[in-house]
């Protein structure tokens, strides 16, 4: 199966496939290596960016949460992730890839402000997975591209920051999503699992060439999109050998009501990256998991502590990732780096409500750091004009 990602396009490069939008766009050409250069290019692959070895190569940890932020789950983020600090004496960072209903905006810009990522997983969220597998540019356009000036709005945060995008369901939508991100400015995706590229992981990597990523939830792009940057969700192994991207979805799991077994899990995992091509190790988790399963919470607590203890391991938002993946620096250069800056912004709040909604019959309270909309926001309308 791989071989055939690798071979059709270079059979039929110079067909044109067309997108949602009816946009032509290229179909991808095997990698060159020779032409395919970082900072702004990298073919696909298990190698070590910059050519470096394994114990010369930060080992970068990525703890990231989806959906809604609010009142229900802003105090295990204040409980697990805030004040954090790395072994090189900078501070650890959390993604977070938010949803817009139920999120309170001031919370957003509190987790901003705190130094943490935040990143987009769409407006609507709709829980209809062929919605998604079959959207076309102008609906990820709206998904997307829409819910960057949302965010940036109502949280008051710039929109320069807002990087990343991961898909409801890792519901891949083909080209569509990867050309509003390079319309929109977007830098990355992490939506597109591995089971394949694990041991080694793969690496992340540009879709200016195809991809040699395995296609675990279709349609995967096939066309050439430079600039934008695809982060590999490389899976875990559950107890049973089965894969699974989100740690919410492994099936065969220790009993959550045991502590110790959990972080033998998560180490267990961990190593394998570790000890391996040190590719960036994943904990994506929905909180409500977390939450729900307080010894799983302690473990995920000692991990952290531990990785935030070691000497050559780094917890960091997705965007420091593909920062250095453009510009791989070794171990004890990337140890002497300033710390990431950032500017702090103020939120103005603002409770805003009862807001009628277009897209059904309810009614909506909006928590917010700017002037109250008119309506509920939403597809088509994400200012609530």
């Amino acid at each position: 199966m791989q071989l055939l990602v690798i071979l059709i396009p270079a059979l039929f490069a110079a067909i044109a496939v067309a997108d949602g939008d009816n946009k032509e766009l290229p179909l991808a050409e095997a990698c060159d290596e020779d032409l395919c250069k970082l900072p702004n290019c990298r073919c696909s692959s298990t190698e070590i960016p910059g050519g470096l070895k394994p114990r010369d190569t930060p080992q970068f940890v990525l703890l990231t949460f989806d959906d809604g932020i609010n009142v229900r789950n802003i105090e295990t983020y204040r409980e697990i992730a805030y004040k954090r600090q790395n072994k090189n004496n900078c501070p650890a960072s959390v993604t977070f890839f938010m949803i817009h209903e139920y999120t309170d905006y001031r919370l957003v810009n509190e987790l901003y402000n705190q130094g943490f990522e935040i990143a987009l997983h769409s407006i609507s969220h709709q829980t209809n997975q062929t919605y998604w597998a079959e959207a076309t540019y102008d609906d990820m356009l709206k998904e997307f591209g829409d819910q960057k000036l949302q965010v940036a709005h109502f949280a008051n945060i710039p929109e320069n920051a807002l990087q990343g995008v991961r898909i409801p369901f890792l519901q891949m939508t083909g080209n569509a999503s990867f050309q509003v991100m390079a319309d929109v400015g977007f830098k990355y995706d992490s939506s597109w699992p591995t089971i394949s590229h694990v041991d080694p992981g793969l690496w992340p990597y540009t879709l200016d060439y195809a991809s040699t990523q395995d296609c675990i939830i279709p349609p995967c792009p096939t066309a050439s999109i430079p600039g934008v940057w695809v982060l590999p969700m490389v899976s875990w192994t559950d107890l049973e050998g089965y894969p699974c991207s989100m740690v919410d979805a492994c099936i065969y799991t220790p009993p959550r009501d045991d502590e110790e077994k959990w972080f033998q899990f998560i180490l267990k995992n961990f190593e394998r990256h570790y000890l391996g091509n040190r590719a960036p190790f994943g904990f994506y988790v929905h909180e409500w998991y977390i939450s729900a399963y307080p010894a799983v919470k302690r473990a995920l607590v000692r991990f952290l502590d531990l990785v935030n203890n070691l000497n050559d391991a780094f917890m960091v938002s997705t965007s420091e990732v593909i920062d250095w993946v453009q510009n791989p620096i070794p171990l004890d250069e990337y140890v002497k780096k300033d710390c990431k800056t950032f500017v702090p912004t103020v939120c103005r709040p603002a409770s805003c409500g009862p807001l009628s909604s277009s897209h059904n019959e309810m009614s909506y309270w909006m928590q917010i750091c700017n002037t109250c909309p008119k309506v509920h926001p939403w597809l088509g309308n994400p200012l609530g004009k």
